[in-house]
């Protein structure tokens, strides 16, 4: 199955992907790693976005989208894929219907603002892997060092409450008309859940539909 995650920033799409990803045997693919991959290493398209991360504003859409379309070319997205962070517009959407990318279901995870922002203050991230957590939802087992590789847990910049104000209204103004983009074409599921248990139960029965 081709799958769209939509939701606002700490809405938890990237807890969601992951177990997506494990159930049915397909990539998650989330922009937002790949960005960050590429400020770090220091790539063309990585100083060009890293202006834009650090205000919390969006990567423009042809950058976004070449990062996508490269992506989604491997051999790993011939079963199906789990789109994280894309589209974030209605124009980046009708740029993937142009590029003949065939969309089976849009999962959109709802929740409130103040929500988002308890949330998000608790995130951290592997500064050297890229793995994600949360001090309250999902801390890793030693406070401030990675599961995975031992690296140390950090506070995004877009996690911090200034940009996370900002990085919501961005969200209400350009992601959010997505909902009705994709309601018109008959692929929406809504999800409301509060627990990251019920969210995925939610989503596995909207699979089923």
């Amino acid at each position: 199955m081709n799958l769209i995650l939509l939701g606002a920033p700490g809405a938890g799409k990237g807890t969601q992907a992951e177990i997506i990803c494990d159930k049915l045997r397909i990539p998650a693919i989330s922009t937002g790693n790949i960005i960050r991959a590429a400020v770090k290493e220091g790539t063309e398209m990585g100083v060009k976005a890293k202006s834009y991360i650090d205000s919390g504003a969006l990567v423009p859409d042809q950058v976004i989208i070449g990062i996508i379309k490269e992506r989604l070319a491997a051999d790993d997205c011939k079963n199906g894929f789990i789109l994280d962070g894309m589209p974030r517009t209605v124009a980046q959407a009708e740029a993937l219907e142009e590029m003949g990318v065939q969309i089976d279901k849009v999962l959109d995870i709802e929740v409130a603002d103040d929500k988002i922002i308890q949330r998000m203050g608790g995130r951290r991230v592997c500064s050297a892997c890229g793995a994600s957590y949360h001090v309250d939802f999902k801390p890793s087992a030693k406070p401030g060092v990675c599961d995975r590789c031992g690296g140390s847990l950090i506070v995004r910049k877009d996690d911090e409450p200034a940009t996370v104000l900002d990085r919501l209204k961005v969200y209400h103004e350009q992601t959010e008309p997505l909902v009705g983009f994709y309601r018109q074409r008959g692929k929406l599921a809504v999800i409301d859940s509060d627990t990251i248990e019920g969210t995925t139960a939610a989503i596995l029965k909207a699979l089923e539909a």
